[in-house]
């Protein structure tokens, strides 16, 4: 019988299910709290911290001026988990389970941010393709060195609902509920396993509440540190914010890319101008340590703006008792994903869109495709120790396309350029 977990108020034990059963290795330690330490301790996170976020986190070239404290994937991702965090404890979620799935959400993603992400889709076409997302699934369950279920890897071996709540897409490819063309999706074919065990007895395609809690803290954290980068890196002046050409650009990208669906130039010019009345928005930026400290509190306002209109509109509609898994869903006010949306389409225009992170953009893309061809050729030369015993393991090329794939995703900006240099006898 599936009982409720007195440990663990609103969770049953099998939420705290591991696909591989262990023993508590410390009495008075919660199952959650194991799996956010577990997380927090991976190699996989620490790699993080050379891999881009939105602008490469190292010198790209002569020239190339370089942020001495640039935000990277672990940034983000820590950012993102004390966002989770307090979200998620508003709602009565266990706060250990939801702050580990916003620190393993990104584990799985590649060198070079979602420019990366693309270059290896188009490598991993044989195989069933590569998204970021999937990747995070496949380092947990499978790849992480933790612990093994015999001979069989099971990764960090993360309770049941600590793995659906870090699963931003809970479908294959081309099981979008909203549409099969989508490119969105969080399971390889070989993960099925782990993934089928981990979804035992949730509906088909929804998300767990965690998981949205996740996604939107995602959300506000990349839009509102996004637009702080990009001010404290002189690429946005605010007075552009207020011209009616760049307004426009910017709306047509948040229509886009962003905004939900519907959303029109005078709905998305209502949002932004809703957060340039605001006395604490940023009208200036000099780098002055004044001007730092007020970006910062903008940065603290747009947080707390975006995560209560959440958690109010989702108390509305659910009332104050505690939330979590299925019993519930994160509502987000139109409103608040209209300022969300046009914060990530800010970024995008003035950060993401320059012509030098463009030049750049292509030069990563050319070497991870040659990566993939040198290592595909080459391997198991090439390959770290980890990758080549799956190499040597694996029972067609298909499989042994994918271990190339989980390797390349596995590298770091700097790892990348180092093997690619390496393999190809010249300077990248």
């Amino acid at each position: 019988m599936d009982a409720r977990n007195d440990r663990f108020p609103g969770y049953r034990d099998s939420d705290a299910e591991r696909f591989d059963p262990e023993p508590d290795k410390r009495p008075g330690r919660t199952t959650f709290q194991r799996d956010r330490a577990r997380v927090l301790h991976s190699a996989a996170l620490r790699r993080l911290a050379g891999k881009t976020q939105v602008v490469t986190p190292e010198p790209a070239g002569p020239g190339h001026v370089w942020d001495a404290s640039p935000r990277t994937r672990l940034t983000h991702s820590l950012e993102c988990a004390q966002v989770g965090r307090e979200l998620g404890a508003a709602f009565g979620c266990d706060a250990d389970l939801v702050e580990a799935a916003c620190l393993a959400h990104d584990l799985g993603h590649p060198p070079f941010g979602h420019n990366g992400e693309r270059a290896l889709d188009e490598l991993a076409a044989p195989c069933g393709g590569f998204e970021g997302n999937a990747q995070s699934l496949r380092l947990i369950s499978r790849l992480e060195p933790k612990r093994f279920r015999g001979q069989e890897p099971v990764g960090l071996n993360l309770a049941r609902a600590t793995l659906d709540a870090a699963t931003k897409y809970p479908w294959p490819r081309g099981g979008h509920p909203d549409g099969p063309g989508s490119v969105k999706f969080g399971v390889y074919p070989d993960d099925l396993p782990v993934f089928d065990w981990m979804r035992q007895g949730a509906p088909e395609g929804r998300r767990c509440f965690e998981a949205q809690v996740m996604d939107w803290s995602d959300d506000v954290a990349y839009s509102v540190h996004d637009v702080e980068d990009g001010l404290h890196a002189g690429h946005l002046d605010p007075n552009m914010l207020l011209a009616e050409p760049e307004r426009l650009e910017i709306f047509a990208v948040a229509a886009r890319r962003y905004a939900p669906a519907g959303a029109g130039p005078a709905e998305l010019a209502a949002a932004l101008d809703r957060l340039l009345d605001q006395e604490w928005w940023p009208h200036g930026y000099d780098g002055t340590a004044t001007a730092q400290a007020r970006l910062k509190n903008a940065t603290s306002q747009l947080i707390g703006r975006f995560c209560l209109a959440a958690e109010g509109a989702t108390r509305v509609r659910y009332g104050s008792g505690p939330l979590g898994r299925y019993a519930a869903e994160l509502i987000v006010p139109r409103g608040a994903r209209l300022e969300c949306a046009v914060l990530k389409a800010v970024a995008d225009v003035y950060v993401m869109q320059r012509p030098d992170q463009e030049r750049l953009r292509s030069r990563q893309r050319e070497l991870l495709a040659g990566l993939g061809g040198e290592l595909g050729r080459r391997a198991p030369d090439g390959l770290d120790p980890q990758y080549r015993s799956l190499f040597a393991a694996a029972g067609d090329d298909t499989a042994r396309l994918r271990v190339v794939v989980d390797q390349i995703a596995a590298l770091t900006d700097a790892s990348a350029r180092s093997l690619h240099a390496r393999l190809t006898a010249r300077r990248v």
